[in-house]
């Protein structure tokens, strides 16, 4: 049994590291992350746009300065020519050749930034989307805008933003001739980003915006439930090989400890056997006609044969190795073995009577001791056995006692 517990503390360990190391995987990848970094000319990804109303009459201007990676730097001025102008900062998704491309970013659900203004503003996020509900097929891209406000000031404030949940302008709805009760929208076709004035930024004021760290976020359950998946199947897993190896290493304690009982098994034959010294003989066959007595002690076996008591305990010695009180609770619990596998009637507590214990709680305890399991668990292990086999011959020891597909209770 030490080497099972050494080798299931091992396995123990073994599985507890690999479910931290799964569990960190799948943690991670159930966070997407990604920085949305402004690229240089030439290379893919997001590049950067100034957008304005001067295609509309109006006279805002938008000037791109250059900045760190993951940061967006730009100056604007609403100009009052029209009456609702308009200047942002864009972050075009496209690829090597300059076209611009649609991204799918349905696995991202939140964006953050550090948004930082001079003078403090009120700006707008706008995410421009391909429409596939409205674009009909082979048609002409039906492009979607869905915003929302933050607020920035000359410090700094760090900003997090749903993109779940940003709004629909009224406009588009009688633009596009879409049901106005129609809210709902899908990111797996983004084209742009957009940082820009809103109605309540100043009009012919130049204004500085920062965007720093931007970077998209969302969460992916799939991996949080492989990872409830890969957990209960290893320590299922772990479970069972526990269970029947714990069983396996109880069924060769248990044998080892039946063959080296088998001179008590054998105790009839003794009763009846010549032996070349008489009193050795008359002791012997004392003891194994009255064990079951639970008052047996020395005192009785000298006054049934006439020995004294270092005789008695000489005798032992001799024949067995042992003493007697030693040889006492091995016949009987060798001969309580042989009752729990053949009469399958009786109870735990009469069979514990018949071979000399009086109390029923005692007789489990020394018979666990002994054997490494209980006398109900012992007997439910001969019952489910195949083939079934017996104690009644003094050489008919069963090989196993218990079986790895009937682990029962331990007491």
């Amino acid at each position: 049994m030490q080497y099972f517990n050494r080798k299931a503390l091992v396995a123990l360990v073994v599985l507890l590291l690999a479910d931290a190391l799964i569990a960190c995987f799948c943690i991670y990848r159930s966070h997407p992350s990604s920085s949305v970094a402004p690229q240089e000319k030439g290379a893919a990804r997001w590049r950067v746009a100034a957008i304005t109303d001067s295609l509309y009459g109006g006279a805002s201007t938008v000037h791109i300065r250059d900045a760190p990676q993951r940061s967006l730097s730009f100056d604007f001025r609403l100009s009052g020519a029209i009456a609702n102008p308009w200047a942002s900062a864009a972050l075009r998704i496209g690829g090597a050749d300059g076209k611009t491309v649609a991204e799918d970013l349905s696995k991202y659900s939140t964006v953050t930034f550090l948004a930082k203004c001079v003078p403090a503003n009120s700006l707008l996020l706008i995410l421009t989307l391909v429409d596939g509900r409205v674009t009909k097929p082979g048609g002409k891209p039906v492009y979607l805008p869905v915003m929302t406000y933050f607020s920035c000031n000359e410090q700094g404030m760090p900003v997090s933003l749903d993109l779940t949940r940003l709004t629909i302008p009224d406009w588009w709805y009688e633009a596009e001739h879409v049901d106005i009760s129609r809210r709902s929208y899908e990111l797996d076709h983004v084209t742009k980003l957009e940082f820009g004035a809103s109605p309540f930024s100043p009009r012919e004021a130049d204004s500085h915006v920062e965007i720093a760290d931007l970077a998209l976020h969302g969460r992916d359950d799939r991996y949080l439930a492989a990872l409830a998946a890969v957990l209960l199947a290893g320590w299922c897993a772990y479970g069972i090989w526990f269970f029947r190896a714990q069983s396996r290493a109880l069924i060769a304690t248990v044998d080892a400890r039946l063959k080296k009982d088998l001179s008590f098994v054998a105790y009839r034959q003794l009763t009846v056997s010549p032996v070349g010294d008489e009193d050795q003989a008359a002791i012997l066959r004392f003891i194994a006609t009255h064990y079951p007595d639970s008052e047996l002690d020395l005192e009785r076996v000298s006054a049934g044969t006439g020995a004294n008591r270092n005789r008695i305990n000489d005798v032992l010695k001799t024949v067995l190795g042992m003493t007697f009180t030693g040889y006492l609770k091995k016949l009987r619990l060798t001969e309580a073995a042989r009752l729990l596998t053949d009469k399958a009637a009786a109870t735990v507590a009469e069979i514990a009577r018949s071979v000399g214990y009086a109390n029923c709680s005692y007789f489990n305890k020394v018979f666990k001791e002994e054997y490494g399991c209980s006398p109900t668990q012992f007997r439910t292990r001969r019952q489910l056995s195949q083939p079934r086999t017996t104690l009644k011959q003094s050489t008919d020891i069963p090989v196993n006692f218990c079986t790895q597909e009937n682990f029962g209770d331990k007491r």
